[in-house]
């Protein structure tokens, strides 16, 4: 028992100490973070040579889950019930339309490359994600977030992550049992719908009250206490339904988000996301085979460029139809093109969790997301200074700012 504990806090510490160096070192460089996570989990899993720096691999493995379901937790308070009503149907319509087309294209690549049918499913789920922490994180930078095209970026990019978690949850459910029949995935189809149902009607009526009834206590320990059992209770219930934890700490995210402590609620949960989020990056990096590399790179990069043209083409299209002008379509289309991030490590994840897909797609995802992070930024400045050349002329300008050409 105790060298189990000794081999546990040293393989944390160095856990940490390595995190802790690279994301200093990504700071000074000015890099996302998630690289630099992924980076220190490399340095130190079990695949790098000459040897491994830690030594219990599982104990990497569940600290990843509570990572996952306390950033997907987090990530599901930014999007109360009443904002997701306000986003609109035109950001639903475009949010549908690009999940569906980069997965079916993202699936279809998949094939032809030979990838098996579990395989190029969760690989077409991974591509399908675009990362609204990193693109509002670029918007900002560069000075661009109050653009009408970020506004629709922020909200296609919700409603996106909701599709892409209910699809992990129908996946895995899936996956698990191994049954392609019509009706077993109907059931799976059923059972994450009811979940997303009672969540918003039945648990909107009981956990935000709860929440608010807790913090009446002005004990923010207490808050912490009642929030983690809220999200593990429901990332439980979704597990024992054969859903995706993720999805069930997502939608316990959307519920407490509808309480007044809402705003102290996010403050105390972001310190504990950011500390299991980074461990979940470290295990990602850690169980990268990085020996794999030549055989995923090829793919990986062809797949990049599948995702980024059909999310480019999807968005536009979808934004034209929605009666959006030409230079927000394509400001919103190459935003919205360039990143997969978090959520495409957790979908890949999902797929090696339930045994579904192969061991190279883990670290293939992984290397795509490195790359996508870097290319991020500059694929949505340089796109949208391409994007100005359909700016309408002064001249062109009516009254109202709305371009008296309706095809500029």
């Amino acid at each position: 028992m105790t060298e189990a504990i000794e081999l546990f806090v040293r393989d944390f510490a160095v856990i940490m100490i390595i995190a802790s160096v690279m994301a200093l070192l990504s700071h000074k460089l000015k890099q996302p973070m998630v690289i630099a996570y992924i980076a220190a989990g490399m340095i130190i899993g079990p695949y790098t040579p000459p040897f491994s720096l830690i030594t219990q691999v599982e104990t990497l493995q569940l600290f990843a889950e509570i990572g996952v379901i306390l950033l997907l937790f987090v990530v599901g308070m930014e999007f109360p019930i009443e904002k997701l009503r306000r986003i609109g149907k035109k950001a639903t319509v475009i949010a549908a339309a690009e999940a569906a087309g980069t997965f079916l294209a993202g699936y279809g690549t998949g094939q032809l490359l030979g990838f098996t049918f579990y395989d190029s499913l969760f690989v077409a789920l991974a591509i399908s994600v675009t990362s609204t922490v990193i693109v509002m994180r670029v918007l900002e930078e560069l000075k661009m977030i109050k653009e009408e095209a970020s506004t629709m970026i922020l909200g296609v990019a919700i409603i996106e992550d909701i599709i892409i978690i209910s699809l992990l949850a129908i996946l895995q459910s899936v996956a698990s049992t191994g049954n392609l029949a019509i009706s077993e995935i109907g059931i799976s189809v059923g059972l994450v719908l009811a979940f997303i149902g009672g969540s918003i009607f039945l648990g909107a009526k009981v956990v935000p009250k709860y929440v608010d009834l807790v913090g009446k206590t002005n004990s923010y320990d207490v808050l912490v206490i009642a929030m983690l059992g809220i999200a593990f209770g429901m990332a439980f219930i979704a597990f024992e339904l054969g859903i995706s934890v993720a999805a069930g700490a997502f939608f316990a995210g959307v519920l407490v988000a509808e309480s007044k402590m809402h705003s102290v609620a996010v403050v105390l949960a972001t310190p504990l996301r950011d500390m299991f989020a980074a461990v979940f990056f470290i295990s990602v990096g850690a169980l990268m085979d990085i020996s794999l590399l030549p055989l995923f790179i090829v793919p990986a990069l062809v797949l990049i460029g599948v995702s980024f043209a059909a999310k480019f083409l999807t968005v536009w299209a979808a934004a034209r139809a929605q009666g959006f002008n030409k230079i927000t379509s394509a400001r919103s289309a190459f935003g919205l093109s360039s990143s997969g991030g978090e959520l495409a490590l957790v979908a890949a994840k999902g797929g090696a969790d339930v045994g579904a897909t192969s061991a190279f797609l883990l670290p293939m995802v992984g290397a795509m997301t490195i790359i996508t992070t870097f290319i991020s930024p500059y694929a949505i400045k340089f796109g949208w200074r391409l994007a100005e050349r359909w700016q309408p002329k002064e001249g062109q300008i009516d009254s109202s700012g709305n371009a008296k050409n309706p095809e500029s």
